[in-house]
This record gives C-alpha cells, structure tokens and sequence, in this order.
C-alpha cells in the first residue's frame, strides 16, 4: 500500500475535466470536454476501463494509450505473467475466479515502480478495480478524472471470448470468431468479422486456458456480482461515461473517440503523422 500511495499521486489538478465533471450529470447525457492534449502545459491522463471479460477493454485502452502518449496498465496481463511462478493463482485463474486485492496491489505496484523509474506519466487502467473496495483505495490515493464502460451482449461476449487466440511467439492477440448476432429481445443485431493473425503468427496460435465456455460463464456471472457495483459507484461520482460497442474495430473505434471528444485530436496527429 505504501508503494501505491506514493506512485499514486495525482500528477494533475484534473485540468482536462474539472468543468466537464461538474457538469456531467449521473445520466451520462453528453460527455465530458477532453481538450487537446497538445494545446497548453504539461497534461497527463489518469482514466479507467470497466466492462465485462472479453468486451474489449485492452483493444481500445492500447489504442488511446498510443494516441493520447500515456501507459496502458492491464492487470489481467500483470497476472498472466505470474502465472509460471505461482501454481496456486494458476488454479484460481483457470476458475474464473478474481485474484485477491492483496496479490492485485502489489503487481500494480511494481508495474508503477517500473514506469515511474522510466518517466511515465499517466495512465489507462484496465481491469482494475474490480471491486468497491478496490476503488475505495484507489481514490484514497489519486483521482481518477474518467470512467470508461463499456458494454457489449452477452452472447457476442462469449463468442468473442471463445475466439480468442494469442501467438506462442510475438503475444500478440486475434479472435477467430466470425460474429454475426440477429437482432433479438430488444437488442440489435451485430456483425464483428475475425480479426485473423499474419502469416507468421497463424501457425503459433494457442488458445488461454481460461477461454472455455464454463469459465468464461464463471468469470461473467462473477463480474455481476463483484464488478458492476464498481459502475454504480463512478456513477454516482458523475464520472462514468457507458459506451454500447456497435460492432468490430472499423464501427467502434471512431464512435468511442466521438463519445470522448478525441476525434478532431486523432485526425490532426494522423494529418502530422
């Protein structure tokens, strides 16, 4: 905890969405204002990722963290890289089950120790917190300026997690999945075509242990429990923008940058690019 508190600290007075925070109603109506991150001084990002396993929380995190020039920090990565070094969070891992906060603070902690000793500024959490508690701590110790959910059915969601395959050698991640979800209950239909490897990544393909449809139900079914309380409490504190995916990459990438006020940003750093 020590460690925490002390990389922790806000690096910012929340510049970027102090007037855009008092304003945001618990509705969620209109987002905030994200100003340039190029116009004015010196500005970093402290945001978080919600959504349900497999929703896509680490695609679209690692697509802002490059744009916006600031870390992307999964913790579901954290712990797969332990996982050779600990057979006991092996077990619970493969059960669906969510890792202790005691283990989940001190991989963060670390993993901040080593951006701080590299000059990083910033963040996009994804995958924590988990928990009330967690988030309780966390906002002992920083702010968070913004709270991204995003939501996605439950039967994309299994699929998607079902299709996921990652290479043996370069860790890159693909989905096999070819997605195509009638409209049905209320819900509107979707397409996601795979997102399939290169040649050199298609014969290394392995599939993650936990990516079976009893654990992936598991996780989902403990997320509802343990999780989605943690959207009521962003909520509640005017901070939480939900973001409905509407379909692959192509249809949701610019929407969520629309929704987060990046999108005239994004074009000026491609134009500069």
């Amino acid at each position: 905890m020590a460690a925490l508190t002390r990389l922790f600290k806000p690096q910012f007075s929340s510049l970027l969405f102090n007037r855009s925070l008092s304003t945001l109603s618990q509705t969620n109506s209109s987002p905030p204002h994200t100003d340039d991150p190029n116009e004015g001084g010196s500005r970093s990002f402290q945001w978080v990722f919600l959504g349900s396993p497999g929703v896509g929380k680490g695609t679209y995190a690692s697509r802002l963290s490059t744009l916006l020039g600031v870390p992307h920090i999964a913790t579901g990565d954290l712990v797969r890289q332990e996982l050779p070094l600990s057979p006991q969070l092996d077990e619970v891992v493969n059960q669906g089950k969510l890792v202790s906060d005691e283990i989940i603070f001190n991989l963060l902690s670390k993993r901040l120790e080593a951006g701080e000793s590299r000059g990083e500024s910033g963040f996009i959490l994804d995958g924590f917190p988990r928990t009330i508690r967690q988030a309780e701590i966390l906002d002992e110790v920083t702010e968070i300026d913004l709270v991204v959910n995003l939501k996605l059915r439950e039967d994309v969601l299994i699929e998607k997690c079902l299709g996921r395959r990652i290479c043996s050698e370069c860790g890159k991640g693909f989905n096999v999945a070819a997605i195509d979800a009638k409209a049905e209950n209320g819900l509107p239909g979707m397409s996601m075509p795979p997102l399939l490897p290169p040649q050199q990544c298609a014969s290394k393909l392995i599939t993650r242990a936990d990516d079976t449809e009893p654990v992936v139900r598991e996780r989902l079914r403990v997320y509802k429990e343990k999780s989605e309380p943690v959207e009521d409490y962003y909520r509640k504190q005017g901070k939480l923008i939900e973001f409905d995916l509407p379909g692959g990459i192509p249809e949701s990438w610019p929407k969520l940058l629309e929704i987060l006020n990046l999108d005239d940003y994004h074009h000026k750093k491609s134009a500069a690019a």
